[in-house]
């Protein structure tokens, strides 16, 4: 018989990490360099573990907080609504894609650490919706716009459905910011709309958007088009010049050809692998990368993959691929039933020369996650968007 070996003994249990230097203070130059969002993202990660939420205040005092949104502020308002990343890339560069986060703080860090922090010649370009549902959006949101100020032609904030008045109000970012301090291509393509003339002046303030809401006068957007919304609002009612964002914001695909009203979530539009095709080679582009759709919403949806993975190809055409990609694992945090999804979330490398053959990364949940607080009634409120209260909607937007 052969000699067992002897298991070996088990490594002494590591010390805590340190506590950091709180309070945190704004950079004396005001600008943040990568040793300071380093330092910002270790501090909100200890002290998500060690402190109660209403401490952030101390943690990071609300002039840091103030001049951190309003720095970054400056820099997001003055970027187009279609972002071209062409400054810096070269045949060095790297473009890692991230979809739906939702406030799960530590699963980002996680993220960033394994796809490799953004540099000069590595890009981030993030698809929106950081806040809702997890119990550290405000700090998860603030350390992308960290990012954002310290390399603004290296990370990309883009916008989701969930940064709106009326997600936020729902699905509990709104509330976590007053709980804790007291007191925005996200979905997928878009139709065209048409602008004309009013016959009794030709002044702007006087243009009509003539709409047809029958399905077979449906038809793609263009480029020029998005580039040319309005996105100061991008709030119910998605109407008029709002119809466009709404689109982006809120659509989802289909197995089934053709572009037809999102019936199931009232918003946005329905396309096909058919409409894929077109707006690829009409613009000869060869991924379509959205996120918005997590395992939740892929439950409801028997035609198309289940998010398990973090990502499915919902079309395969010939001009290139439409993918959904969805990076919050174990999602949703606060979960009222005892079966939870236990999704993989994923994120996306694309290499050159081309950027175009999309290498997926899936990974799971951080281990424990820190207790949290749900800032929204999840035993009530629906997982996902769909079904929405379209009346609240507007009724939120017209009180801001």
């Amino acid at each position: 018989m052969a000699d067992l070996q002897q298991a070996e003994p088990a490594p002494p249990p590591q010390p805590p990490p340190p506590p950091p230097q709180i309070p945190l203070s704004w950079p004396s130059d005001g600008q943040p360099n990568l040793e300071w969002v380093h330092n910002l993202m270790y501090t909100f990660d200890w002290s998500s573990r060690n402190l109660p939420p209403t401490d952030l205040p101390f943690v990071l005092p609300v002039n840091v907080f103030d001049s951190l949104v309003l720095t970054a502020s400056k820099i997001l308002h003055k970027e187009p609504n279609c972002v071209r990343i062409e400054e810096g890339l070269d045949q060095d560069s790297t473009v890692v894609v991230v979809g739906d986060v939702h406030g799960q703080l530590h699963d980002v860090l996680f993220l960033l650490k394994d796809a490799g922090f953004p540099s000069e010649n590595r890009f981030f370009v993030f698809n929106g919706d950081y806040v809702d549902r997890g119990a550290w959006g405000l700090e998860t949101f603030l350390v992308l716009l960290a990012w954002k100020i310290c390399l603004p032609h290296r990370v990309y904030l883009l916008r989701g459905n969930h940064e709106s008045k009326y997600c936020t109000s729902v699905y509990g970012f709104e509330k976590e910011v007053l709980s804790k301090y007291g007191g925005n291509a996200h979905g997928g393509i878009f139709r065209s709309v048409s602008v004309i003339q009013s016959k009794r002046s030709k002044g702007k303030k006087n243009r009509r958007i003539i709409l047809n809401p029958e399905e077979n006068n449906l038809s793609l957007g263009s480029l020029e088009e998005l580039s040319k919304a309005r996105r100061s609002v991008l709030d119910a009612p998605y109407k008029g010049l709002n119809l466009i964002p709404g689109d982006v914001l809120w659509s989802d695909p289909s197995m089934k050809n053709g572009l037809s009203p999102n019936t199931e979530r009232g918003i946005g539009l329905l396309w096909g692998p058919d409409c894929t095709e077109d707006f690829l080679k009409k613009f000869n582009l060869k991924l379509i990368i959205r996120s918005h759709e997590g395992p939740d919403a892929r439950e409801k949806r028997p035609d198309l993959a289940g998010m398990d993975n973090g990502y499915t190809i919902d079309h395969d055409v010939e001009s290139g691929k439409l993918i959904t990609l969805f990076s919050a694992p174990d999602y949703p945090q606060f979960q009222a039933t005892e079966d939870r999804y236990r999704n993989k979330a994923a994120y996306i490398v694309l290499r050159p020369p081309n950027f175009d053959d999309p290498e997926f990364h899936s990974f799971e949940a951080i281990i424990p996650r820190p207790e949290g607080n749900p800032y929204y009634d999840f035993e009530n409120v629906i997982d996902s968007d769909e079904e929405l209260d379209l009346a609240s909607m507007e009724t939120a937007t017209t009180a801001s």
